[in-house]
């Protein structure tokens, strides 16, 4: 076996060790390969007795529970600074988190260890407990709340930590509790009013937003309709169906009639859509109504994950969610070494980060044609 391959397998089974199971799509994030490869060495390592493999995942062998994390035992080799990360998924973006804290740790001497919580609040507790008793020296935190704020009775797994704690891409409302860590995130509202001063200052009077739920809903929109009232816009056309979306396929459906709608009924000429990949869905299906981008809609997307790929280059908000990693990892370290510092008065004050969005313009919104 070719030594790169060797050296991969190592790493999946160092990565399965700590987490006692991964889907092959997080385990593929993690080594950085496509989920074709990353279902092979599943399947070659799991002939081999190394993993066990269930439907659509890989797991430790035997109970498929994780095996103990290997933080202490860093600690007690002389590893330096062992630091746990807890995110929901690999997916969305988080990559990039992990990979922009992972960067500063590494270059500062740090050792990261992952978890997943799969969007499970009972999973967070759980994934921070076990990275405690593992022996991390820190934790940087994004929690499974659901609107990306803290709701009712999710305080405790963030508070129960034992060792300093930085929130990754969340937010708590003024006077909960978790206020007085340290956080940082992206400030998805000014990215979502940059976008609005963008179509305004192309002409555009009446905008309209679709927005996912997701955990920077409620700070899109309220960015959005902060940016409408500073320049005196009109509000955003009503979306005559609340519900909630019964699947992927349906928040499209749902999504279209409404932009539809928004053109042919509200007189809308430009919308802010959430997330890049909804776009991508969506611009042939408007272009099928005879709806033309950006001709009689332009079109700003939230998210520059695939905005470039598109048929039509996407004017896109991009947050910079390799940096959030990097700056929660930097905080989280300078945490550790004010506490190790000998003779400290005392602590640093707490801090909370908001990075700002990039717009990176391109075709949808219409600029290069109003610009030549």
């Amino acid at each position: 076996m070719r030594d790169h391959v060797r050296e991969r397998h190592e790493r999946a089974i160092g990565f399965v060790r700590t987490h006692g199971s991964l889907h092959i799509a997080d385990l593929a994030a993690l080594l950085d390969v496509s989920r074709v490869t990353a279902r092979r060495d599943a399947e070659i390592l799991a002939s081999e007795g190394r993993l066990g493999r269930v439907h659509g995942s890989v797991v430790w062998p035997g109970t498929g529970r994780p095996a103990p994390a290997s933080a202490r035992a860093a600690r007690q080799a002389g590893e330096g600074t062992v630091v746990g990360m807890v995110v929901p998924t690999m997916h969305y973006s988080f990559s990039e988190i992990v990979q922009g804290a992972r960067s500063v740790l590494a270059m500062r001497g740090a050792r990261l260890v992952l978890a997943l919580s799969d969007y499970f609040a009972d999973e967070d507790r759980n994934q921070i407990r076990r990275l405690v008793a593992s022996g991390v020296h820190g934790l940087l935190v994004t929690p499974s709340w659901e609107d990306g704020a803290l709701g009712p009775g999710e305080a405790d797994p963030v508070l129960e930590a034992p060792v300093p704690t930085v929130l990754v891409e969340r937010w708590t409302r003024t006077g909960s509790p978790v206020d007085a860590l340290d956080r940082v995130r992206s400030d998805s509202a000014y990215g979502a009013g940059s976008a609005v001063h963008h179509l305004a200052s192309l002409g555009h009077r009446n905008i309209a937003h679709a927005l996912q739920n997701s955990p920077h809903a409620q700070q899109l929109k309220e960015g959005f309709e902060t940016a409408l009232a500073t320049l005196g816009l009109p509000a955003a056309a009503p979306r005559s169906d609340p519900r909630t979306p019964a699947s992927e396929s349906h928040r499209y459906d749902l999504t279209l009639e409404y932009l539809r709608a928004a053109v042919r009924e509200h007189g809308v000429t430009a919308a802010l859509v959430h997330t890049d990949t909804d776009a991508v869905v969506l611009l042939p299906r408007l272009q099928a109504l005879g709806i033309r981008v950006p001709e009689d809609l332009a079109l700003v997307v939230y998210d520059d994950e695939v905005s470039g790929l598109s048929e039509l280059a996407l004017t896109a908000v991009a947050p910079p969610r390799r940096a959030v990693g990097a700056a929660a990892a930097g905080l989280l370290l300078d945490r550790l070494d004010g506490r190790a510092a000998a003779g400290k008065a005392e602590p640093a004050p707490r801090q909370h980060i908001d990075l700002l969005p990039q717009l990176r313009v391109r075709d949808s919104c219409g600029a290069a044609r109003v610009h030549m």
